[in-house]
Order: C-alpha cells, then structure tokens, then sequence
C-alpha cells in the first residue's frame, strides 16, 4: 500500500467514527425514565381531643404477702397442703409435734387442781377457827395465818389458769393455720425435720394476688403533670404485660385505677413510687410479673398528635414526610412534645390537614412522587387509641 492510500483510508475510519457520534444520532437515543409514584399510605392531622396516656414500666406485687413461721420447736410431723394451692383463713397447713406441749397443758390443769383443793382446805380451817376466836378459844394468830393462806391461794389460782392459758396456747401453735386466705408456695421444710430451734423456721409464703399491686416510678415533672392536669380525682390505669412469644399467650388489659402516690421523690433516681391496683380475680397475674402501667391524665385538652413510628431523624433533627400539592413528598422539620407508644405530640411544624406519610418510609425522599391511599380511619391516632380500648376514662 502507497503512503497516499494508507492516507486515504486513515481520513475515511475517522469521518465514519464522527458520523456515528454526531448529535443527531444521540438524540435517537432515549432519555431515562422517572421511576413511578411510589405507594404510600397517609394519615390527616389536626388538633383534636386525644385521652392522655402516660406509660411506664413496672412490676407486679401481691396486695398481701404473709410469712408462715414455726412459734413452737419440735419435729415437723404433717404437711395438710399442697405446694402451690389456695388456702383459705383459718386452714390447718402443718402439724408441728405435741407431746412436750400436751404435757405443760395436763400439768397446769393438775397444778390447778391441787392448789384448788388446799383452797378448799385454807377456808374449811378458817370457818372452824372463826368461832372458836370469838370465844377466846383460840389464838387470832393461827386464824389470820389460815386467813391469809386461803387468799394467797386464791392468787395462786388465778396465776394457774394463766399458766394454763398460755400452755394451751403453746400447744395451739403445733397446728399451723394459714392466717390470711391466699395462695400458698411451697413447703420450705419437708416432713420429718425439726423445726423452731433458734430461730422461727420458714414453713411457706401465703401472697394474696386479688387484687393485685403494680409499681411504678413516674418523674417528679410527671408526677406534677399527673397531680395538675389529671380530669378525674381517681385517675384510671392499665396493666398490660408485654407479648413477647407472638401472641401464644393472649391476655387482655387488666382494669383498675392508681390508689398511691409516695410523699418522697428517692434522690437516686429522681422519680416517684406510685402504685396501679386491678382486680386478678383469675389469679392468672402473677406476682413480680414485668407489666406496662397506662396511666389515664385527661381527655379535656386538645393536642396535634402523630403515630411516634412515623418520626426520623437525622443531623437537623426530628421531622416526617407529608404529602405536598403537587403530588411528591416534601420534608416537615417538627418539635416534639410528649409521646407514648401511641403517640407522639407535634408541637411546631405541622399545620391542620397535613397528610402525613406513615408508610414505604425507607423508600420516600424529598421531591419523590408518590401515589397516596388515606388511612386515617383505621391508622390515625383517634383510631388506634379506640382498637387500644383508650379512648378516655372509661
């Protein structure tokens, strides 16, 4: 090949290769596509009268826990129960050994018995000594000496039947009674071992769980909140304990209302005992249970509330999604008030007949065009509170 045509080949391979890239043929070429609305669901807020619920953790406790003790010492001889079952007041529950204490019953009866009879004797001495004193037959001396034997016997009577009273209180001891109705534990000391020596020997426990006590420690700011704000003079309360087995175990709330509030704040922790108390008439509520205690405040006030699952965050702080006119989702900076796990109150940044978005979260942008379906019926917070069974004092 001549250098001529080596150079007319060279300038045709460059005019093709900058016809292929010319303007018209990129043109040709289609342009991406916007992806399409993405599916969201939306919840319209506006201030309205929402209950007030505050909620803390706490833990179960028996209105009544009794100590069943051994008062007397000797060998364990019955167990009448069995471990675990509901006893009731008066109930014989153990049989501690009588004999020693049978004894100290018949000797005080016999020790009566015979200072009965020198009594008997004493004033027998007295009447005969009576006349044959008033006729200077014989010494006052030996008449006030049968005088003052008979009243001193007298006495010894009366200490007698205290001795007897409280030996047969001692041997009242050796059966065990439950002394309060309740559910029993199980027996601490099995049958045969010997108990009462040195110290009152544990027999069992006797908790009586209806009705049942739950515990719980509200700040002192919300322990003020509850005292200025609250709508009712006995302010309800729920115990509800957590689900964590998928709803194998199901258990309504449990009902009742707040009956105690500590004078103190503790200086550790900055917070305030009170106490919720429900009825546990199936006794199916156990003591020292971990439990979630709602306490109802007011439903007289009206707040801008929103589901808290709703909320992100990021380095300019909390703010949701809500639904612009144009049909794309627009960012909302907001402040926060108070929440629950219901709810979470909006103090600045959302105005009446916002639509805020609940779902498709992970996927929603600024400016992304979405395609919304309103859920405010069944996922707005008036909604989820009347599922709840929260809907106000009740």
């Amino acid at each position: 090949m001549t250098l001529r045509s080596y150079f007319f080949t060279l300038c045709l391979g460059i005019a093709i290769t900058l016809s292929a890239c010319s303007p018209d043929k990129e043109a040709k070429q289609e342009a991406p596509q916007p992806p399409p609305p993405l599916p969201v669901e939306t919840i319209t807020v506006q201030k309205e009268q929402v209950p007030i619920w505050l909620t803390y953790t706490g833990k179960t406790e028996a209105t009544q826990r009794i100590e069943v003790r051994a008062r007397v010492s000797g060998t364990l001889e019955q167990i009448l129960f069995k471990d675990g079952e509901s006893v009731t007041k008066g109930q014989k529950l153990f049989v501690i050994e009588k004999t020693s204490y049978q004894a100290a019953v018949d000797q005080a009866n016999a020790k009566l018995e015979h200072d009965k009879a020198s009594l008997k004797l004493a004033i027998t001495d007295v009447e005969r000594y009576k006349p044959l004193v008033a006729k200077d037959l014989a010494p006052r001396a030996t008449l006030d000496q049968y005088v003052a034997k008979a009243d001193e016997l007298r006495a010894l009577l009366k200490s007698d039947k205290a001795a007897i009273r409280e030996a047969e209180l001692i041997l009242s001891y050796t059966d065990v009674l439950a002394p309060a109705a309740g559910r029993a534990s199980r027996a601490r000391v099995d049958q045969g071992n010997i108990v009462g020596y040195r110290d009152n020997t544990l027999l069992t426990t006797i908790v009586f769980d209806d009705p049942m006590y739950a515990y719980f420690n509200p700040s002192e700011e919300e322990f003020q909140i509850m005292r200025q704000h609250k709508s009712l003079q006995i302010m309800p309360a729920k115990i509800r304990v957590p689900d964590t087995r998928g709803h194998l175990v199901k258990r309504e709330a449990y009902t009742g209302e707040v009956d105690f509030g500590d004078n103190r704040v503790d200086r550790m922790t900055g917070t305030i005992t009170m106490r919720a108390i429900v009825p546990n008439k199936e006794h199916d509520l156990l003591e020292g249970t971990f439990v979630y205690v709602d306490v109802f405040v007011s439903d007289q006030a009206q707040f801008l509330m929103i589901p808290p699952g709703v909320v992100l965050e990021d380095q300019q702080g909390s703010f949701v999604y809500i639904l612009g006119n144009n049909g794309k989702a627009e960012r909302a900076d907001i402040s926060r008030g108070f929440e629950s796990r219901f709810y979470l109150q909006v103090t600045e940044g959302l105005q009446d007949g916002a639509e805020v978005i609940i779902s498709g979260l992970q996927k929603v942008s600024q400016g992304r065009a979405v395609k919304a379906t309103d859920a405010t019926d069944t996922k707005g917070v008036p909604a989820v509170m009347k599922q709840q069974k929260m809907e106000g004092s009740e």
